[in-house]
């Protein structure tokens, strides 16, 4: 098998026996999974579960205490500073809050990274920090700053700027939180067109039914009182199929619980 061909079989990342602690408290142990390139890929469970702690170890912000994570079969964390640079030169992160800047146009945000990272001219800037505007629907906002819109427009630029590098990887931390749910809804049909459109690889972090059924194509289930993963798979299969009490509990509860039983079509809303 040629070199290119071994890479392609590769997941995109994966995770071998990691065990996330602080000092002595062990907060998550055995976790061991892999995502496929062009999955959007739902790490879920209940408050307090560890899915965030989690996100910060996969996007490079903290090291695991034991185990390994591979982008593309690389041992992240035992690469050098400048190997580690460099996969995350790949990578893009959508945070909770949108994490821009307050005092900094939206054109301003979007193009903080590629004046970092990049030697293109600064027409060239313009002219692609306006294309990912415009990808999330926000053309023409360009000189808002981000008090002036709402908070799934906020959500959108965060994303635009998250997309600046062109990364085949996003990560999204609890995107719907703090939206309504038409909001919520639309982000939810974005993220489906990236995935569509550009191939890809998305791995979310939330607890919101909707938009685990909505977009989820493969998912970790962590728990908070056994501190590891119980199950996996594409949301609807676990939803069919998983007999464990904690997961079931989980993906039928309240009003969502109704909607659940009968998730909708992938690539479609309610």
């Amino acid at each position: 098998m040629s070199a290119a061909a071994s890479s392609a079989t590769l997941p995109h990342l994966a995770v071998e026996g990691l065990r996330l602690s602080y000092g002595e408290r062990v907060l998550l142990r055995d976790l061991t999974f892999a995502i496929a390139p062009g999955e959007t890929f739902v790490i879920m469970g209940g408050s307090g579960c560890g899915k965030s702690t989690l996100l910060r170890h996969l996007i490079g912000l903290r090291p695991p205490s034991a185990g390994r994570v591979l982008h593309r079969g690389k041992d992240f964390w035992a690469a050098s500073p400048a190997e580690r640079d460099a996969i995350m030169r790949h990578c893009g992160v959508l945070y909770q809050s949108g994490g821009l800047w307050s005092s900094m146009t939206l054109a301003e945000n979007v193009a903080l990274p590629l004046q970092e990272y990049t030697a293109l001219a600064p027409g060239e800037i313009r002219e692609l920090v306006s294309a990912k505007l415009a990808l999330v629907g926000l053309a023409g906002f360009e000189d808002f700053l981000p008090s002036e819109l709402s908070g799934g427009m906020q959500k959108r630029a965060g994303l635009a700027r998250a997309m600046a590098l062109d990364p085949d990887l996003l990560f999204f931390d609890e995107p719907s939180a703090g939206l309504d749910p038409i909001s919520a809804r639309r982000l939810d049909d974005l993220i489906l067109e990236l995935r569509a459109s550009l191939g890809t690889t998305i791995v979310v972090v939330t607890h919101d039914l909707d938009s685990i059924f909505a977009i989820g194509t493969d998912s970790v289930f962590l728990d908070a009182e056994r501190r590891t993963a119980i199950a996996g798979g594409p949301p609807r299969r676990l939803l069919e199929t998983s007999t464990d009490p904690t997961v079931r509990s989980f993906l039928t509860r309240g009003a969502a619980g109704t909607a659940a039983a009968s998730p909708p079509k992938e690539g479609t809303t309610p």
